[in-house]
């Protein structure tokens, strides 16, 4: 158990390069050969502002453990800031693609703005933080995409 410890403590270092990254679970186990990562029970991840829980993670990296993209499932749930704006959502499956800093809620997916309470709901929803953009797909006519907006006062 101390050996995976240790290399679970240097995968987490080589992370850190450039940002701060804590990941708790209760559990942790790593397959070199497929270069991916398995994480469950109480999963948490920070990444400076951003926080990422669910019940099982797994993070894919390359051949110098660099991560490339986390999958996180089971009570999947993130918080994100977004050009000094926090969001909150959830979805069946989290994906985050860390090349490229897109989010992508899959399957009851759902994102709500905390400074405006405004939320946005679909079968899948991708947030690019780079490009500040959003896309939210509907499942199909009987379940479309769905907004609300609180609109202020201001609006006569």
């Amino acid at each position: 158990m101390v050996g995976r410890k240790v290399i679970f403590l240097a995968f987490l270092f080589c992370l850190s390069f450039s940002k701060q990254l804590e990941i708790k679970a209760d559990n942790f186990s790593a397959d070199e050969k497929k270069m991916v990562n398995i994480l469950s029970g109480s999963v948490l991840v920070k990444s400076n502002e951003d926080v990422l829980r669910s019940d099982k993670l797994l993070i894919f990296t390359d051949k110098n453990n660099k991560p490339l993209k986390y999958v996180a499932s089971g009570n999947a749930s993130f918080k994100i800031l977004i050009k000094d704006k926090f969001y909150t959502g959830s979805a069946n499956e989290l994906i985050y693609y860390a090349t490229n800093d897109i989010y992508e809620a899959n399957g009851n997916a759902y994102i709500q703005d905390l400074s405006t309470n405004n939320k946005l709901y679909g079968n899948k929803i991708s947030i690019d933080k780079k490009k500040q953009s959003y896309t939210v797909f509907g499942l199909n006519n009987k379940k479309p995409a769905r907004f609300i907006f609180n609109l202020k006062e201001d609006f006569k």
